[in-house]
């Protein structure tokens, strides 16, 4: 996948995620780094005390690849809590780091949103029910069919892996409740705009519900009952995909591996999980630090690291990087192609 140069984003918003985690610290080796665009304005949501005291615990750690934040450029919000529940504040602080990063990029045109990671246990605990900054987004753009989309660019063969979830953050229990030909027809239309972006006649594959893809109904009924005949009427509408499954999801992506480590190998442009653990788990595996949570569907470009906040090694100074700098990678070089922006 080469996207072209063409819509350069001229600014990065970066909300830094619980501060209490790891969000500030790879936030800062991120953009002291040398593997980042240059020539985009980078701009900071958070605690502009909590970003100096972070860095100067770093120091003190004898760690000096950092970003100093008295160059930086922060929105430094100052919020107030009469919860004295730790948690619960920073739970506070960091969904309204997400709120204003939100409403600066939706009033910067050409801008990106890279979003530290968040404690969704903190946000309840405060007062903000969502599942996950995806379900945020969605909700402030006013934007019903969004996608959770983790895509990674191989350092070996420079092929991009994408992985499409029908279903993000709920049990799984309820993923079959769920499960509908609408909603994969949805996920589809969203993964070929993605797609067509820099190819006219994308391959894609879909990997079944059930083991085995169901075996013809012995280990479930899903794909016998709908999405084979999800699948065959979509790919009647859009004759220039080429559409493979339901797959057998334990063998679905082999393919990835190889794309991924052989430059001659087959390559495929992505691959619809029916579940977060189904897709995220090969992503992880295949990828490792290189994987990155993007949000399609929304009026600008969204970007997280494919990590949580690391509380355990929170302050240690040995939280990597490479995903928070891959997502402002990838923020930057999806937006050179204007035709993924809705709005602007």
């Amino acid at each position: 996948m080469n996207f072209q140069n063409t819509n350069k984003p001229s600014k990065v918003v970066l909300s830094v995620g619980d501060e209490s985690g790891i969000g500030p610290e790879i936030i800062l080796k991120a953009l002291y780094s040398n593997e980042i665009p240059e020539n985009i304005e980078y701009i900071l949501v958070g605690s502009k005390k909590n970003l100096q005291s972070t860095y100067k615990h770093l120091k003190s750690l004898g760690l000096e690849n950092l970003a100093n934040p008295k160059n930086l450029n922060i929105h430094d919000l100052k919020i107030s809590s009469s919860n004295n529940d730790t948690k619960s504040s920073y739970g506070d602080s960091s969904f309204q780091y997400l709120t204003k990063a939100i409403e600066i990029v939706k009033q910067s045109p050409n801008s990106a949103l890279v979003t530290g990671p968040i404690c969704k246990k903190s946000w309840s605990l405060a007062g903000h029910y969502f599942s996950g900054q995806t379900e945020v987004l969605a909700k402030s753009c006013g934007v019903k069919n969004v996608g959770m989309l983790f895509t990674a660019k191989s350092p070996i063969t420079g092929w991009r892996f994408n992985t499409l979830l029908a279903t993000t953050h709920i049990a799984l229990s309820e993923v079959p409740k769920k499960l509908t030909t609408e909603l994969i027809h949805s996920k589809l239309n969203l993964f070929k705009d993605f797609c067509n972006t820099y190819t006219d006649k994308p391959s894609l594959k879909v990997a079944g519900l059930n083991p085995h893809a169901g075996e013809e109904g012995i280990l479930g009924h899903e794909e016998i009952d709908w999405l084979n005949d999800a699948l065959i009427t979509w790919n009647k509408k859009n004759r220039s995909i080429e559409l493979l499954g339901p797959l057998s999801p334990d063998s679905c992506w082999n393919s990835s591996v190889k794309a991924w480590n052989d430059k001659n190998a087959e390559k495929h442009d992505g691959i619809l999980a029916m579940y977060h653990d189904q897709g995220l788990i090969p992503m992880k595996v295949i990828a490792l630090n290189y994987s990155v949570n993007t949000t399609i569907g929304l009026p600008f470009i969204r970007t997280s690291p494919d990590h949580g906040t690391g509380f355990d090694i929170a302050g240690k100074g040995i939280a990597q990087s490479q995903s928070m700098i891959e997502a402002i990678k990838a923020a930057v070089e999806i937006s050179n192609n204007s035709r993924l922006l809705n709005a602007h």
